[in-house]
C-alpha cells in the first residue's frame, strides 16, 4: 500500500491499515508536517514523490485536499503511475467516483471512502476509528474489498450513491462545522452576560440536546419557539441586537427553521406561529445590510 498526501487523515489511516496487516511500501508528503507524521505514525516507511509512491503500490490511498484531487488523479494517470488492476482509493467526502475517472480509464479499480470524523493527525485518532462511519461509494465489483477496507480500519460503511455524495458531505458540514459556529456564538453571548465559564455553563445543555436530537429528532426540540413564547423571543432579539449584532442573522435563520418544524409536526398553533413570524420579520428589517 502507498499513500499520497500524508496529512492528518492519510497518515492515520495508513497507520491503522498497517496495524491491520497491510504493508505500507511508500508515502508521499512534501511539507515538514507531513514528513513528521510519516516519521511518527509510519516509522521506516520510504518517503517518495507521489508518482513513485503510486507506482510502488497495489493499493493507493489518495488523501490530498479536495481541490487538489482532480489534478493529482490526472497527473498520476497520465504519467502511468496508476495502472490496470490497481486499487485507487480517495478519502474526500465531497467527491465520489467521478473524480477518479482518469484512473478508471486506465483500468484501475476505484473507491471513494470518507471517514466521518475529525482528525488530529496523531495516535489519538487511532482508537477513534473504531466504530467510525465511513461514507463509501464503489461499483458492485468493488463492494467486497470496500467492506474489508472499512473493517480493517475498525469502522462501519455507509453506502452513498454517486449522485448523493455532495448531499452527504453537506449534511456532515452543516451538522458539524456550523455547530461550532453556533456554540461559539452562544459562548460569546454568555461571556457578555457576565459568565466566567461559558463552556461549563453550556456543556450539560449541549450534551443533552445533542443526545436527544440524535435519538429523537424534532421531538427533542424545546425552548421559547416550541412554546410559542412571543415576548421571550422578542426580548432575545433586542438583547442580541444590542450586544451581539453579528449573531442576529443566524438566530433569525435558526428560529425560522425551528418554527417551521414545530408547525409542521403540529406542536404549535398557527396563530402563535404567525405572531412569532411577525417578531422575526420585524427584527430582520433592523439588521444592517452587509457590504
Amino acid at each position: 500500500m502507498g499513500v499520497v498526501g500524508a496529512g492528518r487523515v492519510g497518515a492515520v489511516l495508513a497507520a491503522a491499515l498497517r496495524t491491520a496487516g497491510h504493508e505500507i511500501v511508500a508515502a508521499a508528503g512534501e511539507s515538514d508536517a507531513s514528513r513528521g507524521r510519516i516519521e511518527s505514525l509510519l516509522p521506516g516507511t520510504p518517503v517518495m514523490k507521489p508518482s513513485d509512491a503510486a507506482r510502488a503500490a497495489d493499493l493507493l490511498l489518495l488523501t490530498v485536499p479536495d481541490d487538489m484531487l482532480p489534478n493529482v488523479v490526472a497527473m498520476l494517470s497520465a504519467s502511468g503511475a496508476i495502472r490496470e488492476g490497481q486499487l485507487v482509493v480517495h478519502t474526500s467526502g465531497a467527491h465520489g467516483l467521478a473524480v477518479l475517472a482518469d484512473a478508471a480509464a486506465v483500468g484501475a479499480r476505484t473507491i471513494a471512502l470518507h471517514p466521518a470524523m475529525t482528525f488530529t493527525g496523531t495516535e489519538v485518532d487511532l482508537p477513534r476509528l473504531r466504530d467510525a462511519v465511513f461514507g463509501v461509494t464503489a461499483g458492485e465489483g468493488e463492494r467486497a474489498v470496500t467492506e474489508q477496507l472499512v473493517a480493517d480500519l475498525g469502522g462501519r460503511p455507509m453506502w452513498v450513491a454517486e449522485d448523493k455524495r455532495t448531499l452527504y458531505h453537506a449534511g456532515l458540514a452543516h451538522g458539524a462545522n456550523h455547530l461550532v459556529t453556533l456554540v461559539t456564538q452562544a459562548m460569546e453571548m454568555l461571556a457578555a452576560a457576565g459568565g466566567d465559564s461559558p463552556a461549563d455553563t453550556l456543556r450539560p445543555l449541549l450534551n443533552a440536546a445533542l443526545d436527544n436530537a440524535l435519538a429523537h429528532g424534532d421531538a427533542a426540540l424545546t425552548g421559547p419557539i416550541v412554546r410559542g413564547d412571543v415576548e421571550t423571543v422578542r426580548a432575545h432579539l433586542v438583547e442580541i441586537t444590542a450586544n451581539a449584532p453579528e449573531t442576529v442573522p443566524s438566530y433569525l435563520s435558526l428560529a425560522r427553521a425551528t418554527l417551521d418544524r414545530v408547525v409542521t409536526d403540529g406542536r404549535l398553533l398557527p396563530i402563535r406561529a404567525a405572531k412569532l413570524r411577525q417578531v422575526l420579520a420585524a427584527a430582520e428589517q433592523k439588521v444592517p445590510a452587509r457590504r
